[in-house]
């Protein structure tokens, strides 16, 4: 029996509506949630919004509504874009929910009677914008002399009573957990940027606030609320059950992986880690930092006028189109590009080109010269030959890329395989051995079927509308799409002889114009 995986992205802070930074890092924690169930694991796979802190009482105030408001109106948003973008989680979770309430207060009581809680006087340097607090020597020089954070957000000098966790404390065992576990941060330069700034020396960390009302409670100390991050962070376990364990929190707890974007490295990777120990909760065994998707190259700006609607794009080229692009385009980990040339290409020349119309031709030409019959096979060592390349790349290469996250070089193994087709119908030309050889055009139409099927099946995760729309025509049952399927010997003979035969099949990928993009 497999072990089960927890896979999460981070909570998205919903003071403006979604971007589509936002609907990349969904997607790809989406992938992976699809890949590890089509490898036979019980997945539980979790998003959702980060709703307190002064940064959405400022924006709420700023359109004259509650923060609560605000939270229902721009939580609404991501939801909408979740169900747009086929994000196949289990559970959507805000930091607004009664539960999360509880479980907040319940670590923070844990790590109150760990000694790692005390009242003090807070007096630094704090980011609205990022919700953190920074060292004076981590600001940096803007314009005018301005300060700004290491982000380049506007920082203010904030003092006001303040409950302090002792992150000091915990410098040692975050550095023995880096050395011990070097795969608890990746890719490697987080790791590396993580450690050093660990190694230097850690103050502790205010984590409440007085100067607002929007958020948790501390327990016991009235007037105060929690620092945002402290009960950000917690979703993930109060999507489990914390504090009261049962089923979910036995089953998927510690997390497999928290998928996040590399500007919130340290909260995840030093904060997190240190409250857990505090708590003396299990730490999760992986945070993977991604990078930034750029426009053209540039970074994401309201000011400049680039930030992209991600509903709309998935309006204007399709769903399964974007979700493609995206994890093909950039590999995991880095900052990547995207331009509405780049993705109408790519979209154009692999789905298709190349994919979209290898089904296509061989599925209408089984409709049409065998009455949608599947043909008996009988393969010769070029038939053979195509076989093995497209196991090698559904079996071996796609699922070890996947495994690590490496979605573009999964993919490109795959394309590779879907070349192979697109050679071996060209090599085999079954539109002139319908007339010259009629018995060999139905093993190479019954060859290509196979292929198609596992190519489908393998880049599900991917594309998981298309995919499985194929399949369906196909007639592939919806018991039958993971990997174990593709192992299993046989499946084509009991499909033809239950008597399935194919319908018309209508085409997937329709192609995108070239047109300046709205």
């Amino acid at each position: 029996m497999s072990e089960p995986f927890y896979v999460t992205t981070a909570i998205s802070y919903p003071n403006g509506r979604p971007h589509i930074g936002h609907a990349y890092e969904a997607i790809a924690a989406d992938a992976i949630a699809r890949f590890q169930r089509l490898m036979g694991r019980d997945v539980r796979f979790q998003t959702g919004t980060d709703e307190h802190g002064l940064k959405m009482a400022q924006a709420a105030r700023a359109r004259d509504l509650t923060p609560r408001q605000l939270a229902d109106e721009m939580s609404g948003y991501f939801k909408e874009m979740a169900n747009k973008l086929d994000i196949s989680c289990d559970r959507f979770i805000r930091t607004s929910d009664e539960d999360h309430y509880a479980a907040s207060q319940s670590i923070w009581k844990a790590m109150e009677a760990n000694g790692d809680l005390y009242l003090d006087r807070y007096e630094g340097w704090y980011s609205v914008r990022d919700e953190a607090f920074y060292d004076e020597k981590e600001l940096i020089d803007g314009e005018g002399g301005v300060k700004l954070s290491p982000q380049g957000t506007p920082v203010e000098w904030t003092v006001e009573e303040s409950w302090f966790f002792r992150l000091s404390k915990y410098q040692e065992p975050l550095l023995a957990l880096y050395r011990d576990q070097p795969d608890f941060i990746r890719p490697e330069s987080r790791r590396n940027e993580i450690v050093s700034f660990v190694s230097g020396g850690l103050n502790d960390l205010s984590v409440s606030r007085t100067s607002f009302d929007w958020g948790v409670p501390v327990p016991g100390s009235p007037g105060h609320v929690m620092y945002v991050w402290v009960d950000a962070l917690t979703n993930y376990i109060t999507g489990l059950g914390y504090p009261n364990g049962g089923d979910l929190w036995d089953k998927f707890w510690p997390a497999n992986v928290h998928i996040i974007g590399k500007d919130i490295v340290r909260f995840h990777t030093v904060y997190w880690p240190a409250f857990l120990m505090s708590a003396k909760i299990a730490l999760p065994k992986q945070v993977f930092g991604h990078g930034f998707l750029l426009n053209r190259g540039e970074k994401m700006s309201k000011s400049v006028g680039n930030v992209v609607d991600p509903i709309a794009m998935a309006d204007s080229y399709g769903v399964d189109q974007l979700r493609y692009f995206l994890l093909r385009e950039v590999s995991f980990g880095q900052d990547g590009s995207y331009s509405h040339e780049a993705i109408v290409n790519r979209s154009n020349s692999e789905l298709a080109n190349s994919f979209g119309n290898l089904a296509q031709r061989t599925l209408s030409m089984i409709f049409k010269n065998l009455n949608g019959e599947l043909p008996a096979v009988d393969r010769n060592e070029d038939d053979a030959a195509l076989v093995r390349a497209v196991a090698g790349a559904c079996l071996d290469e796609l699922p070890r890329a996947f495994e690590q996250f490496a979605f573009s070089t999964g993919i490109e193994a795959w394309m590779k395989a879907v070349f192979a087709c697109n050679q071996y119908v060209d090599a085999q030309a079954p539109w002139t051995l319908r007339k010259t050889d009629p018995e060999r055009m139905k093993t190479v139409l019954g060859v290509l079927f196979q292929a198609i099927r596992d190519l489908a099946i393998a880049i599900s995760p991917i594309i998981p509308t298309s995919a499985g729309k194929l399949l369906d025509q196909m007639g592939i049952a919806a018991d039958a799409r993971d990997f174990a399927a593709l192992e299993r010997q046989g499946w084509y003979d009991e499909l033809r002889a239950s008597g399935f035969t194919l319908a018309q099949p209508s085409g997937l990928f329709p192609r995108l114009e070239l047109e300046a993009a709205d």
